[in-house]
């Protein structure tokens, strides 16, 4: 599968959204990644469906990555599903009944993800691994855009690998903290084909010089 970028909006300009999706886009990026928090799960509060609904208007053949931050986080599956998502992930920890939330996504026509924190262990996917369609490793803990990166995610990504090569289906492999110009090649290197970058590039000077130099990094992979 083609390694794709894509930035966070969590560290845009929320006061020029659509403006920054816009650009980005132009800057090469491939999909957006829609970070939820509920001030519940994560000690932080971002956007909810209408915010999804709306852009989806203006972008609507982009594909949307959203990361669900909730708990419960059965009722906003459905409201995403209805706002546009195109993959929708979630905690182990925010739900009682993961494979029932999973097949909820994907009857939405949604495809489903599976979100590991730096503490959550690898031994979770073991029961549901044939069942999803992407793993987010975390490699930072969840809550806030602009934390450093945590090295220790890189043999977790690598582990992931290897079940998503055992299991042999096509399942994406994100990861998301941290990501910048400096470690996204290790983190290629360590199995990943999907990388979510915030700071690191709506901080930035130029989204296309960064965006550019994230992929010759993820493309020098042999």
């Amino acid at each position: 599968m083609r390694s794709l970028i894509a930035p966070s909006i969590l560290s845009a300009d929320f006061s020029k959204l659509g403006d920054e999706i816009q650009a980005v886009l132009a800057a090469g990026a491939d999909v957006i990644h829609f970070d939820v928090m509920d001030n519940h799960y994560v000690p932080n509060l971002s956007f909810g469906p209408v915010v999804l609904q709306s852009l989806k208007k203006r972008f609507s053949t982009v594909e949307f990555d959203v990361h669900l931050m909730v708990t419960p986080v059965e009722s906003l599956i459905d409201a995403f599903i209805d706002s546009g998502a195109t993959y929708i992930s979630i905690h182990p920890e925010a739900t009682q009944h993961l494979h029932a939330a999973v097949q909820r996504i994907q009857d939405g026509g949604v495809r489903a993800g599976i979100v590991l924190n730096p503490g959550t262990p690898l031994g979770v996917l073991d029961s549901i691994i044939n069942n999803i369609d992407l793993i987010l490793v975390m490699s930072v803990n969840p809550g806030f855009g602009g934390q450093k990166f945590l090295p220790e995610s890189l043999p977790k990504l690598t582990a992931a690998k290897s079940m998503i090569d055992r299991a042999e289906r096509p399942i994406r492999l994100e990861v998301d903290g941290g990501i910048n110009v400096e470690n996204i090649g290790l983190a290629r290197q360590a199995g990943a084909d999907m990388f979510v970058a915030g700071s690191a590039i709506f901080e930035s000077a130029n989204y296309s010089t960064v965006i550019s130099q994230m992929r010759a990094l993820i493309d020098q992979k042999s």
